[in-house]
């Protein structure tokens, strides 16, 4: 069987990365198609034995600023010639589920989210566009024609794979929502193996993993640390960092990016993980748990299938200071057991996803 992978852009390495990589793994022998490709930001990608951009990668500066490229995207995923093959899995949040098969051929999604700027984050990319976008004089009105466009191709694009798998339950959810299609969920993989807890003794110090973005909600986090005075450490980069510094007392540390190895020291030493964001999945959930860090998190989103109330972490009701600080006490009033905790994150593990990716595939490769 001849099988291509499919993945929207290649120039960084994060969770929709690390779903492809371990693709790789169960089909080395499979190309990577992608819009564009950035060899220096996604050198990770060199394990494949062939990766092929679009026509896009010969536009300047496309590989890094692929978003001003979002009403050609469309057409340089349609221009793909996939005849040859007889199984395309593609692994997407934008346009990559819109490339064109054959009728034999096999087309299966692995939907991270129905496209965010269209749908489910519409208001927040439109309303508040994000900083790159802000020096275009009339930025709302004069994206309204071509978002019109989008999302009618998006539509159709979502209509053409044969199987549509969602990553967490939200998204399913999101799928039939906007696309008016079933999809089945298999959780993306997490590799608990790097994070499982040792020895380590627990400290009162409490955790954030998260890129410093908007969206992430830290603030919220960083207004409940600094009222309780209680240790902080914010783990990540982003364009919110100045910010955040500015409004933070000196109980809470920014540490920035970290290796794997150091950043599981953080989580087996940590009082608990906070999440104040909305997640699609949200690995470092998992891995915290891995590591036997219960979660403090925001009840929505991913964190519906990955915390357990009570066994494995706490949720807020609000995303406001006052319902996380009333979670932070109810916290503290609770005890967790560790191997609740690993057990919990295994249910996650880079193994069974690789099992039950193979068994939906050969499911469907038989009808």
């Amino acid at each position: 069987m001849k099988i291509a992978l499919v993945h929207d852009y290649l120039r960084e390495y994060g969770g929709a990365e690390r779903v492809v990589e371990v693709l790789h793994e169960i089909y080395p022998d499979a190309p990577l198609y992608t819009a564009v490709y950035s060899s220096k930001n996604a050198a990770w990608a060199k394990i494949f034995p062939k990766v092929i951009p679009s026509f896009l990668q010969k536009i300047p500066f496309a590989s890094s600023q692929h978003e001003f490229l979002g009403t050609l995207t469309p057409l340089a995923f349609e221009s793909f010639d996939f005849s040859k093959f007889d199984l395309v899995i593609s692994v997407t949040s934008e346009a990559a589920k819109g490339i064109i098969t054959r009728p034999s051929t096999l087309h299966i999604c692995y939907m991270l989210t129905p496209t965010r700027y269209l749908w489910s984050a519409h208001d927040f990319y439109f309303k508040r566009p994000p900083a790159k976008f802000r020096f275009i004089p009339f930025f709302r009105a004069i994206s309204k024609v071509p978002v019109k466009y989008l999302k009618i191709w998006d539509k159709i694009a979502a209509s053409r794979p044969d199987v549509v798998i969602g990553i967490s339950t939200v998204v399913s959810q999101r799928i039939k929502k906007y696309y008016g299609r079933e999809a089945e969920v298999i959780f993306p993989p997490v590799e608990t193996e790097k994070f499982r807890n040792s020895a380590s003794s627990r400290k009162s110090f409490f955790l954030i993993v998260n890129r410093l973005v908007p969206y992430k909600r830290v603030d919220i986090a960083i207004k409940v640390f600094n009222k309780l005075g209680v240790p902080l450490i914010v783990v990540g980069k982003g364009t919110e960092e100045t910010k955040l510094k500015r409004m933070a007392k000196s109980n809470i540390k920014f540490v920035g990016e970290l290796t794997d190895a150091k950043l599981a020291d953080y989580y087996r030493k940590c009082a608990a993980l906070i999440l104040p964001q909305e997640e699609d999945f949200g690995i470092v959930a998992l891995e915290a748990q891995a590591a036997g860090a219960p979660v403090i998190a925001f009840k929505a989103g991913g964190a519906l299938d990955t915390v357990i109330p009570g066994e494995t972490g706490v949720f807020f009701e609000k995303q406001d200071a006052g319902s996380l600080a009333r979670a932070v006490k109810r916290f503290r009033s609770l005890t967790f057991e560790k191997e609740k905790l690993k057990k919990n994150a295994e249910r996650f593990s880079k193994e069974n996803f690789k099992k039950n990716f193979l068994e939906l595939t050969k499911k469907y490769a038989r009808l």
